[in-house]
């Protein structure tokens, strides 16, 4: 492999699952910042903020700073700013409060909602609300019927439709669970509307980690659990690939993908010694 003078890492289903460090993954990063090597993680993650994220990470013993996280949400709000300034926006979205890092988003709640809004509900907006914009996060206990046909509402009275990412699903420690993209599909069908993806796999995402480390395509690596998001997306982008086998990673998947990966490891502590990095180099598959 080429010299590479940094790294893009998925976090979910590849450092950690449910949060919890791989084996080997923080010895990994270690070795691989050790080595001067840029580090960027890039996720889908719509559960957390950046800072809450490093919080979790470096609490495990990752060294990462908020700084070295981008989300999707980061993302979101930087394609809002540029293509719909001043769009009021709906954000259909389950687990914490992304607010912080929507920073420049109008959300209805904000103005709308009132400021004794129940914090424990990401969205709560009448179709007779005037949106321009619905953004759909990710999935959890707020996508019920409720929630998505209100946003079903708001799009038939014309809003565009955004989605930070189009996940089917991700490994938490109780196994597969189903994530946005399996209701985004819904949502496009019967709204007749294709959503606007931020995330992973767009090509923006990958543009902006990039220019996040200051390095050309050619430069840098891309590490995932998800062949299509992660790893193929980085490939069309002109990033090298590396498939994990963690995470998400399913063999069937793998034979079923559009297309190969550049490199495929069993888990993120094997990429130093396909970086040749470390003793065992030569070892790395490939």
């Amino acid at each position: 492999m080429a010299e590479k003078r940094a790294v893009l890492v998925d976090i979910d289903g590849v450092l950690t699952v449910s949060w919890k460090p791989l084996p080997g993954a923080v010895g990994a990063l270690r070795e691989i910042r050790g080595a001067g090597l840029g580090v960027a993680l890039v996720t889908n993650t719509t559960s957390r903020t950046r800072a809450s994220i490093a919080g979790v990470l470096t609490g495990a013993g990752f060294p990462v700073t908020a700084d070295d996280i981008l989300t999707a949400p980061t993302v979101t709000a930087a394609y809002l700013a540029r293509h719909c300034p001043g769009a009021r926006c709906a954000l259909l979205n389950s687990g914490d409060d992304i607010r912080e890092d929507l920073t420049g988003v109008r959300l209805t709640g904000d103005d709308d909602m009132g400021s004794d809004m129940d914090p424990d509900v990401d969205v709560d907006v009448d179709v007779d609300v005037d949106v321009d914009v619905v953004i759909v996060g990710g999935a959890g206990p707020g996508f019920d019927y409720a929630a998505l046909n209100r946003a079903f509402g708001q799009l038939q009275h014309g809003a565009r439709l955004v989605a930070m990412h189009r996940n089917l699903y991700w490994r938490t420690d109780e196994g597969l669970q189903l994530d946005s993209g399996a209701f985004l599909v819904g949502l496009e069908r019967a709204a007749r509307r294709e959503a606007e993806i931020t995330g992973k796999p767009s090509a923006a995402f990958f543009e902006a980690a990039l220019a996040h480390l200051g390095v050309a395509a050619g430069d840098a690596l891309m590490v995932g659990d998800d062949i299509e998001s992660d790893v193929l997306a980085a490939q069309r982008a002109g990033i090298t690939g590396v498939l994990v086998r963690t995470g998400k990673y399913l063999p069937e998947t793998h034979r079923a993908a559009s297309g190969s990966p550049d490199h495929v490891v069993d888990s993120f502590a094997d990429l130093p010694a396909l970086l040749g990095l470390g003793e065992g180099a030569s070892s790395a598959q490939q």
